[in-house]
């Protein structure tokens, strides 16, 4: 999981000491056209 994202962040939820849910949240860069 942590491979495939380039900018983000991974959470991890824990619940009487084992982890019930993984959340990922990845950011996407836009490139920025110069030419407007």
């Amino acid at each position: 999981m942590l491979e495939s994202i380039k900018y983000g962040s991974i959470t991890l939820v824990v619940q009487d000491g084992k982890i019930v849910q993984i959340e990922k949240n990845e950011k996407v860069r836009l490139q920025s056209n110069k030419n407007r």
